[in-house]
């Protein structure tokens, strides 16, 4: 399955004026719901789509995304039914996967990327997966077509942030708030801060995620980056049983207000 590349499609949005919107999936679950949600989520206004891969002990997730992961992994998702469910579903934007480093690790980083190219993920997070260690799973990414994502906190000291903005592909994913994902009821004078240091030294596209939920926030963030990702507001409809639809309209209320709010 071949999927739009990444950074090329996200710059062609934004340069069109358009703010950008990735929303996030547990993959696996709820059975087919991840798929009926992906779905759903493209054709509502995604921009691309992060796919999440269970694991056991996702260190860097909140309440929503450990109850997702752990619902997925109990219902029988392995990374390998993830890839050959993905392999047949065509949503026409590209899909970014989101994984703790030890299946990389445990794959092997040339296997990893190519089952990733194979089930047509054209980019791959890897939150836990230090800079000073993550150079030879950028090359063999970039061989394969996978734009490596890289992550800067509100903490990243200035030269360290050269550093990620200058190997991130794809976009770079600013962390809007020390700590671990999920909705919140405000977001933090840190989200606009780190934006701005990243929009100020790279024309990379930049994005925002980690406590993003509603579309007033969405729009808030996205004036001090390139857009936002979407991900525990999401999943916390699937886990309540709302189902595909609703993540749809979800989808769809965030890309109204972003475009609702014009080019930045």
């Amino acid at each position: 399955m071949i999927r739009p590349p990444l950074e090329p499609t996200l710059r062609d949005v934004r340069d069109g004026g358009r703010r950008l919107l990735v929303p996030y999936v547990t993959g696996g679950l709820g059975g087919y719901a991840w798929i009926e949600s992906l779905e759903a989520m493209a054709a509502s206004g995604a921009d691309a789509i992060e796919i999440g891969f269970p694991f056991s002990d996702p260190v860097m997730d909140g309440p929503t995304i450990q109850e997702a992961s752990q619902a997925s992994l109990e219902g029988g998702t392995t990374p390998a039914k993830i890839l050959a469910s993905l392999r047949d579903v065509n949503v026409g934007v590209p899909l970014v996967a989101m994984s703790y480093y030890n299946l990389a690790f445990r794959m092997g980083h040339e296997r990893f990327a190519a089952s990733l190219v194979d089930a047509g993920i054209t980019g791959a997070i890897l939150p836990d997966l230090p800079l000073e260690e993550s150079a030879e799973w950028e090359v063999v990414a970039e061989k394969h077509g996978v734009s490596p994502v890289l992550l800067a906190s509100p903490v990243t000291p200035d030269d360290r942030l050269l550093q990620i903005v200058s190997r991130s592909r794809g976009f770079v994913y600013g962390v809007s708030v020390m700590g671990v994902t999920g909705a919140r009821t405000a977001i933090a004078e840190t989200a606009a801060v780190i934006g701005d240091r990243l929009k100020a030294i790279t024309d990379t596209p930049v994005l925002i995620g980690f406590g993003v939920s509603t579309p007033e926030q969405a729009v808030a963030l996205s004036a001090h980056a390139d857009g936002v990702v979407v991900a525990s507001a999401l999943m916390r409809l699937l886990l309540d049983g709302k189902g595909a639809d609703a993540v749809g309209d979800a989808v769809s209320a965030l890309r109204s207000a972003l475009d609702a709010a014009g080019p930045q």
